[in-house]
């Protein structure tokens, strides 16, 4: 039997019984018994930050993870919404490997050899300044046109972009695989004048855009970088569509007047969509990109020019990057309970639906530079986080059909509201919580519904009564709050709180519930930046050579972000940053 199948039999055994069969817990004593180092590695041995040569072997001997896809699990890692990422990811070669769905997710089976190890990440042990001064000190190891800092959108986005201007690009990301936040958004990208609105027949305007993301950030955004992400959001659209990605599906997000969210067919999710996407397209332009790389330093001269950057790789250690231009990308700062405790103290204790990359080090890497921010303080509470846990539940649901009711069963204020609206409406409900009830038409309909579901999140029941008695909503309410929905749903009007989009009626059993409650899920605040994306000092000048996008940033979304503008913001403005960015670069070579 060729090792390739024996080894991957093994795994699945491994994988399906939640029992390892080595005797040891890391993956390198377990292969020394079958092999050599070099089963892993190359000889001589020099490990990339990225490990890709490490993949690549594990890949060769066991397969890729369709061939691994294991469907006696429950919960098969191999095929979920974060892609094809490293294997290294979770497997770890000389330490206990960690489960990475597990933060975000608490599943009760160990669905891999050695689970449940509770390491710390490279960002979480803190920046040694000693070894900072050091790789300053001895000068650039490398250089380049443009350094991105973080791989989600913005930062996929930004480097595509300076890639394609003619700049030399380094991105780098300090987790073991991309993505970011934007990799786990589920509702879509919002965009005015598409072809999608026109095929729909959806009348919608520039205008319309830049009024409901104003309201939505109750007049606080600044007003010139909302013009410029309704003015460029189609164009956005455009470019996410020519690098592969579908969008073809139309909805309305909470603050819309009209149907303007973009995502794709079959009621998938957005984020895993987009990034796959933007991933296949940086690989095909051969863009250097490193995993494991943490940048902890922006390095300026005497004239306060931003000259690079000081990177701290998994492997590598500490080392300067020379460039031109940097593009800060890193997202924002939910994640970073310091930071929530010390801007917004009265979220301190509630939960996240981030990333655990969300720790903020772009504001921490501007400020020490000397960056202004903007509504820094500024956070947003998602509504429908799933009731203790960190699993969002998208404004999506809601948007094609959903509504929303107290522990009793009844209907408290529009589900297509504003999200600090909505938040502050269900704090204010007995025991803070809230269900989103739904029937089969929306199961079907809504492909990460099932997904909620596969989660062992929904609440079932074959009639209404069903429903209340598996839940502890009051029967006799909930049934007067679908029979009163289902006549606003036929009348076209909501008289109760003015829902003015009823796409589905709730007749078709089985009925479903999910709890909910409010979460961290966005900070509207970070960096200042102007509309070429530059990064603004305290006297609001550009830093030369810094430029920054997405929710790092803030002014965009105001006091309050509508869904479907995050999207919009990392594409829009992460290409407007890697085109200034490269444009520098290459003026200033």
């Amino acid at each position: 039997m060729k090792l390739k199948y024996l080894v991957s039999a093994m795994a699945v055994m491994m994988l399906s019984s939640g029992t390892a069969v080595a005797k040891t817990n890391d993956l390198a004593s377990f292969h020394a018994e079958m092999d050599s180092c070099q089963s892993c590695h190359t000889k001589p041995i020099n490990v990339s930050d990225s490990e890709t040569h490490e993949n690549a072997q594990c890949k060769s001997c066991h397969g890729d993870y369709a061939e691994l896809a294991n469907d006696k699990l429950q919960f098969d890692p191999h095929n979920s919404h974060l892609g094809d990422i490293n294997c290294t990811s979770c497997h770890k070669g000389h330490e206990e490997p960690k489960f990475y769905c597990n933060e975000c997710h608490s599943f009760d089976n160990k669905p891999m050899p050695f689970a449940d190890a509770k390491k710390k990440q490279p960002w979480d042990t803190g920046w040694d300044q000693d070894k900072i001064q050091k790789a300053i000190a001895a000068g650039p190891r490398e250089s380049t046109g443009v350094l991105v800092v973080g791989a989600g959108s913005a930062g996929f986005n930004a480097s595509l972009t300076a890639k394609k201007a003619g700049a030399d690009v380094i991105l780098v990301e300090k987790a073991p695989f991309s993505g970011g936040n934007s990799m786990i958004s589920a509702g879509g990208i919002n965009a005015v004048g598409t072809k999608q609105q026109k095929d729909h027949g959806v009348d919608d305007s520039v205008e319309w855009f830049i009024e409901d993301a104003m309201k939505g950030g109750r007049q606080h955004n600044d007003k010139k970088l909302v013009t410029i992400l309704a003015e460029k959001s189609a164009e956005g659209v455009e470019w996410l569509e020519s690098l592969g990605a579908n969008l073809d599906d139309l909805k309305r997000s909470g603050g819309a007047r009209v149907d303007r969210t973009h995502r794709p067919h079959g009621g998938k999710s957005s984020g895993p969509e987009i990034i796959d996407t933007l991933r296949a397209a940086t690989k095909a332009q051969g863009i250097d990109t490193r995993l494991n790389s943490r940048v902890v330093k922006l390095v300026v001269n005497d004239d306060h020019t931003v000259v690079g950057a000081v990177v701290h790789g998994k492997h590598t250690g500490y080392y300067m990057i020379s460039a031109k231009s940097v593009v800060l990308a890193t997202g924002g700062y939910g994640m970073n309970k310091e930071m929530i405790a010390y801007y917004r103290p009265t979220m301190k204790d509630m939960t996240s639906s981030n990333n655990i990359t969300a720790t903020g080090d772009g504001v921490l890497l501007a400020k020490e530079i000397g960056a202004s921010m903007t509504d820094i303080d500024w956070v947003q509470a998602h509504p429908t986080v799933g009731k203790d846990s960190r699993i969002l539940i998208s404004e999506t649901v809601r948007g094609v059909g959903a509504v929303m009711v107290n522990k009793d069963g009844n209907r408290f204020i529009s589900e297509l509201t504003t999200r600090d609206k909505a938040s502050d409406a269900i704090l204010k409900q007995p025991e803070q919580f809230a269900w989103l009830i739904f029937d089969n038409q929306l199961y079907a309909k809504a492909k990460m519904v099932r997904g909620y579901d596969h989660l062992n999140m929904l609440y079932k029941g074959d009639s209404i009564e069903k429903l209340a008695e598996k839940t502890g909503m009051k029967a006799a309410d909930l049934a007067k709050t679908v029979s009163d929905y289902n006549g606003y749903v036929a009348s076209g009007k909501d008289t109760a709180f003015g829902r003015d989009d009823m796409p589905l009626n709730m007749t078709q059993s089985p009925y479903y519930a999910v709890k909910v409650a409010p979460g961290i899920h966005h900070t509207m605040g970070g960096v200042a930046v102007n509309t070429t994306a530059s990064v603004l000092d305290l006297q609001s000048k550009p830093i030369v050579g810094l430029f920054a996008a997405g929710e790092v940033t803030g002014g965009v979304h105001g006091y309050n972000r509508l869904g479907g503008n995050a999207i919009a913001d990392t594409v829009v403005f992460g290409r407007i940053a890697g085109e200034n960015a490269a444009k520098y670069a290459l003026d200033n070579k």
